[in-house]
């Protein structure tokens, strides 16, 4: 040992991801490498020391599967935070940006991630648009592009196969986009909520092994036995799951991932810490949790220099307080440097609060919104008729179709004061404008208006009034796109609002203004009514015509399981 480490963590105790064992060891670090794994005391030189007594040694938490907009913060503010949190590497999908702008917008989200000091890894959009042929986004990908995009620097996976109806229907440009990942074997990453049986199997068969979206138990396990790899996020942490997979005679390889995560979130309660506190609580033991934040997600990423404390490692590390059970980080180090202290960034990301690059065109391209924009006409006779609605509920994005009778005169429906009201509005120049009226939501007076909508990130507004929907709108085509809720029949007043100029789906602002402002805008939905774990989700995703099983674009209501376009009323 006669060169010199720059580090020495010493007083800690290492818990080994490959026994789930607690020893008691010195770490040393030199560069961005683990150098050694000494028992306590060994002579050896290093020109810094952290004293970790009472504090637990763990490898730096991996994100198989993440958006980093879903934080509506740039790459740069987003590294901050989570870092602090432990969260040292991320695969990331930028699905929403690249709807919106395109190629471009996948380059500036790699440029920004080099600023950083987390290992910020990328996977290529395979669905720009979502649903091709039923909604207009900003951008397209042809395979063509994809198969580009796969070679460029820091791009490890295909961005997560959400059309997976149109994979096992054997559809032409799924199938080109997942033979162009296979042919440069890249990563394929799953997204196919409760598919079973021989549509799985033609699913997997593609190549797309993982899955991180919400199943029934038993097709948890379906999926595990034939070898996907289960990424769990906070709404699949349930008890029932827990005791399922923990009953197998082996337990499958887990990963556990935040997905879409808000600002507020991230800075109030966590980022995979607080994944792991959850799936803790639902009842899995703290070492498979531990093991399912890093050695199994750096498999998966095949980043094989990660995951264990061990000589020869990246330096990625996380000191916990306490028990491992809490997953409590009080110090982390990404490449053998300081980065987080008690939750907060130890140090200022360089340029950090602004973009990378010059900022991307953010395109709200819409008439002025008025209150006669938000007049529902229809070809139909004077009279009452029945109309095809969405019925939301409290626990996830599942949207189901419902029925609810309106009267028409004069070629509009009279909606107001009898239906809540769902509009998408194309934002990218083109004509388009779908309304839906919308069940599941006691609401009081007022609107919510935003172009962050999976994944076209079109103008969405759901509101009670003509005139509370054309005022929410109108202020965030003001502020360049974003979100804003306002109250009152008129609505008279702005509870909040969170500008999001860039791109229409991400702030410039620094992460501390953002989560202020997402607190503020998730705060005004709750009392407007709007009750769900996580509301952002649930208004965003109404418009995600990949995900079960009503959902409404810019061109129309959507029959997500039979992929058509469904009309108004119902028989259309």
């Amino acid at each position: 040992m006669s060169e010199q480490h720059d580090l020495r963590i010493s007083g800690g105790r290492v818990v080994s991801t490959f026994t789930g064992e607690e020893f008691a060891a010195d770490v040393l670090v030199r560069g961005e490498t683990i150098s050694a794994v000494l028992p306590p005391g060994t002579p050896a030189d290093a020109r810094e020391e952290i004293d970790a007594s009472g504090m637990l040694v763990v490898p730096g938490f991996v994100d198989a599967h993440m958006h980093i907009e879903s934080a509506f913060l740039t790459p740069q503010e987003f590294a901050a935070v989570t870092l602090a949190r432990g969260t040292t590497t991320v695969l990331a999908d930028p699905h929403e940006i690249v709807n919106v702008a395109g190629r471009d917008a996948m380059r500036w989200m790699i440029d920004a991630g080099r600023e950083t000091d987390q290992t910020q890894l990328w996977g290529v959009p395979s669905c720009v648009p979502a649903l091709e042929g039923l909604e207009h986004a900003g951008a397209a990908l042809s395979a063509d592009d994809i198969a580009e995009m796969l070679r460029w620097p820091g791009v490890i996976a295909l961005g997560e196969v959400m059309d997976y109806r149109a994979v096992v229907a054997g559809d032409r440009r799924m199938h080109e986009i997942t033979a162009a990942a296979r042919a440069q074997d890249v990563i394929l990453d799953g997204h196919c909520p409760n598919l079973t049986g021989a549509e799985l199997s033609a699913y997997l068969a593609t190549g797309v092994d993982s899955d991180h979206t919400k199943n029934r138990t038993e097709v948890v396990l379906e999926k595990a036995r034939l070898g996907m790899t289960m990424m769990l996020q906070e709404k699949c942490l349930t008890e029932e799951v827990a005791e399922a997979l923990l009953a197998l005679p082996q337990l499958p390889p887990l990963c556990l991932v935040t997905d879409d995560l808000a600002a507020d979130h991230i800075v109030d309660k966590g980022h995979l810490d607080h994944i792991a506190r959850v799936a803790v609580a639902a009842g899995f033991p703290a070492h498979v949790v531990l093991k399912a934040l890093t050695w199994t997600p750096a498999q998966r990423l095949r980043l094989h220099d990660r995951g264990v404390v061990s000589p020869g490692k990246r330096a990625d590390l996380v000191l916990l307080r306490g028990e491992l059970a809490s997953f409590d980080p009080a110090l982390v180090l990404s490449g053998g440097r300081v980065v987080g202290r008690d939750g907060a960034p130890a140090r200022s990301a360089e340029g950090a609060g602004t973009p990378a690059v010059a900022p991307l065109d953010s395109r709200v391209d819409v008439e002025p919104q008025d209150a006669d924009t938000f007049r529902w006409t229809v070809d139909l006779p004077d009279g009452v008729h029945t109309f095809r609605a969405m019925r939301v509920n409290e626990r996830d994005t599942y949207t189901e179709a419902a029925e609810v009778q309106l009267p028409v005169r004069g070629g509009e429906v009279q909606w107001e004061g009898r239906a809540v009201v769902v509009r998408v509005r194309n934002r990218y120049g083109r004509e388009g404008a779908v309304f839906a009226p919308l069940l599941g939501r006691e609401l009081t007076d007022g609107a919510v208006a935003s172009t962050y909508a999976h994944d076209s990130h079109n103008l969405l507004t759901i509101g009670t009034s003509r005139a509370a929907m054309a005022t929410a709108a109108a202020t965030v085509v003001a502020n360049g796109g974003g979100v804003a809720v306002v109250s009152g029949s008129e609505g008279e007043s702005i509870a909040a609002r969170m500008p999001l100029p860039v791109g229409g789906v991400l702030s410039a602002r620094p992460a501390g203004d953002v989560a202020d402002q997402a607190a503020a805008v998730r705060g005004a939905l709750e009392n407007w009514g709007w009750r769900h774990l996580n509301p952002f989700m649930s208004v965003s995703t109404l418009t995600l015509a990949v995900s079960p099983a009503l959902k409404i674009t810019d061109r129309s209501l959507i029959d997500v399981v039979r992929r058509e376009a469904v009309g108004a009323t119902p028989g259309n």
